[in-house]
């Protein structure tokens, strides 16, 4: 995936973006601490599990699980460059220091692997490798 897609899917992973305006995914969770998120399990989990279908989602969390493949199929399109940042963060820790949920999340949105096919070399370009 590129690092433009990986964020915007982190991003609005990490930082519950839900989708806004026709043309930008909405900046009403920008001011979230993604540090905070990263490093509480409790926090984290709790994303992950709604992403996952594994438990209860916030309403935000909702509208992110609904937006999260047009995320993938438009290459974070409708992220600003604030979560397209955030994002990489965010993509990082995961695939570091949590690479069980980056493999989850993988699965569940990207079973036949197009979007790792696609865009796999401009996460390298970031220094993220697979």
């Amino acid at each position: 995936m590129n690092s433009a897609t990986l964020t915007c899917i982190l991003v609005i992973l990490i930082l519950n973006i839900c989708y806004g305006a026709d043309e930008k995914y909405t900046n009403k969770y920008d001011n979230i601490n993604i540090d905070e998120i990263l490093q509480s399990d409790r926090l984290l989990n709790n994303y992950m599990n709604c992403l996952l279908d594994k438990g209860r989602c916030t309403p935000d969390g909702a509208e992110l699980k609904k937006n999260l493949p047009d995320a993938l199929e438009d290459e974070c399109s409708k992220c600003s460059e604030y979560q397209k940042d955030r994002g990489r963060k965010a993509l990082k820790f995961l695939i570091e220091k949590r690479r069980g949920y980056f493999d989850q999340l993988e699965a569940k949105y990207d079973p036949d692997g197009k979007y790792r096919k696609r865009y796999e070399e401009n996460m390298k370009k970031e220094g993220i490798t697979l």
